[in-house]
């Protein structure tokens, strides 16, 4: 996969998303992606922003201020 942003060759990896929905902050560790090797952009598969888009509203629900989860526990 190449950057979105500047071209460069990305690597698989592991990221950290903070969701920030102004009553409650969200944090997904762990989350698989591609880092750019030049920039550091971040980018999803389609099938990891669904399932994490899935994570979020579950912890929404939940209404603690903060979470924090393991995509892989969560997956």
């Amino acid at each position: 996969m190449m950057c979105q942003i500047c071209g460069a060759v990305t690597e698989k990896g592991f990221t950290t998303s903070v969701t920030d929905l102004g009553t409650c902050l969200i944090i997904v560790r762990n989350v698989p992606c591609y880092k750019c090797t030049e920039c550091s952009e971040v980018m999803y598969t389609g099938d990891v922003v669904r399932r994490l888009e899935q994570v979020i509203e579950t912890a929404k629900r939940m209404t603690q201020e903060v979470s924090i989860i393991d995509f892989g526990r969560a997956a």
